[in-house]
């Protein structure tokens, strides 16, 4: 049996974006086999070309609705995004996720209906452009898809989706592709104040969940068999999974700290490489494990709680937060190389101002840059006031690229040359390579303009 493999999701959403291929670098620096992107970005599927690195290429949910509905608009992004990249030394894409959790509860069934007529299309034109034999189709799904009144055993997916999960699983075992899910036992702990912690882990628990004669020592266990055991239900009991996006965030929020998320990640990994599976898999670990995530991502929203900016096993400048060992040749983490930083200078309050209108000038800061660290919970918390004044600015002053204007705040603000970093507490300091000029965003509008240009060309030539 092949070992899992341990990659990781690479995630754009920041701020303080490294150029693609620093972190290609990082990735073969740290030996990780996969990577896993939330969309088409060409400048990363450039860098990613002839680094070895296989890839799963994610395909956005609003992408969904089109997609289903046009055969051409499919062709073309197959086009766009999986062949131009792939031949002799180019990217090694073996995946295309199609939506992200589309399945989601909190959607309501928004994309539900667009998921399988997508998949048709786009694995039509995956055999067209002679790759549907190479290339997986497979749909990362939440947790949420499926329930258990208490115990593993008694899975079975949400009775809305078992009509589409039963047409799913059909497809993904009838092209040999795994069932993709993502696990929380972080978001399980942050959100019932009931749950036990220690079995979010994999130190062991005194509270283990018996099910019949198979015991639970740790939520990951409990959570994939409940899995299994809807897989069981709908006939397809030994169809592979891997595992999407799993972790610990390392800030924002109580529980969320370098500790819990080393332990947390460590003892996954060692989990995974014991081989020992789960009981109603013994012996037979995930497929896959792509760790969320590789890198933090200072822009995500924080609806879900300011953890969401903080789940990198690497801070956004690609050095690594604690010693890991990824079981992949590294007995730990390796930083990323020739990251160009902006000069070694921070904004602070200024000592000699009146700080009583400062407020406004904090809000408008941390309204455009990230403060996370200071609610709650977080690493920053403790600073004190003028502490929490001079860390908005400066997450401020960095986003601005150091401008000068930006250290203003009306006299309130003063650049220094004196790293104000306090404890756990970092002040950062900004990346010059800052990704690439095209955003991922402008990549995306460039393409739907296109598809819809050539769907609207088609409808031309059709009523001609």
């Amino acid at each position: 049996m092949a070992e899992s493999a341990i990659g990781v999701n690479w995630g754009t959403i920041s701020f303080h974006r490294l150029k693609p291929s620093t972190v290609v670098d990082l990735l073969r620096l740290n030996k990780i086999p996969k990577v896993k992107l939330f969309e088409a970005d060409s400048d990363v599927l450039r860098a990613l070309m002839g680094s070895g690195v296989q890839v799963m290429v994610g395909i956005p949910n609003d992408m969904l609705p089109l997609l289903s509905s046009s055969p051409a608009a499919a062709d073309l992004w197959v086009r766009q995004n999986v062949s131009a990249y792939m031949g002799k030394g180019g990217a090694d894409i073996r995946y295309v996720a199609v939506g992200n959790e589309p399945f989601l509860s909190s959607y309501n069934g928004q994309f539900q209906n667009f998921v399988m007529p997508a998949i048709s299309n786009l694995q039509q034109s995956l055999v067209k452009a002679n790759l549907g034999g190479y290339v997986k189709l497979v749909v990362p799904c939440n947790a949420d898809a499926y329930e258990s009144a208490s115990l593993p055993s008694q899975g079975a997916f949400r009775p809305e989706l078992t009509q589409i999960m039963t047409q799913l699983v059909q497809f993904l075992n009838s092209n040999g592709s795994p069932f993709v899910v993502n696990i929380y036992p972080f978001l399980s702990l942050y959100d019932n104040a009931d749950f036990p912690q220690e079995y979010a882990f994999f130190e062991g628990t005194t509270h283990p969940v018996t099910d019949g004669s198979n015991v639970y020592t740790n939520a990951f266990d409990g959570n994939y068999d409940t899995l299994v055991a809807a897989l069981t239900k709908l006939g397809y009991g030994q169809m592979p999974i891997v595992i999407g996006e799993i972790g610990w965030p390392s800030d924002g929020a109580i529980g969320a700290n370098i500790t819990a998320a080393r332990v947390f990640n460590q003892g996954l990994i060692y989990h995974i490489a014991s081989n020992k599976g789960t009981p109603l898999r013994p012996n037979i670990p995930p497929m896959d494990v792509y760790l969320f995530s590789l890198l933090d991502e200072g822009a995500k929203s924080t609806l879900p709680g300011n953890f969401e900016r903080h789940w990198g096993i690497f801070s956004f400048d690609g050095q690594a937060k604690y010693p890991l060992d990824l079981g992949l040749g590294n007995k730990q983490l390796k930083n990323a190389r020739n990251v160009q930083y902006l000069p070694s200078r921070w904004c602070v309050a200024n000592p000699s101002s009146d700080l009583a209108d400062v407020v406004n000038h904090m809000r408008l800061a941390c309204s455009v840059a990230d403060c996370t660290t200071l609610n709650y919970g977080g690493s920053c918390n403790g600073i004190g006031e003028k502490g929490n004044i001079s860390y908005a600015f400066n997450s401020y002053y960095q986003l601005k690229m150091q401008d000068s204007q930006s250290c203003d705040f009306d006299g309130l603000g003063m650049v220094t040359f004196l790293d104000p970093s306090i404890g756990d507490c970092h002040f950062l300091v900004g990346v010059t390579d800052k990704g690439s000029d095209s955003s991922t965003s402008q990549t995306t509008y460039q393409w739907w303009v296109l598809a819809l240009l050539l769907i609207l060309h088609g409808t031309l030539l059709l009523s001609m």
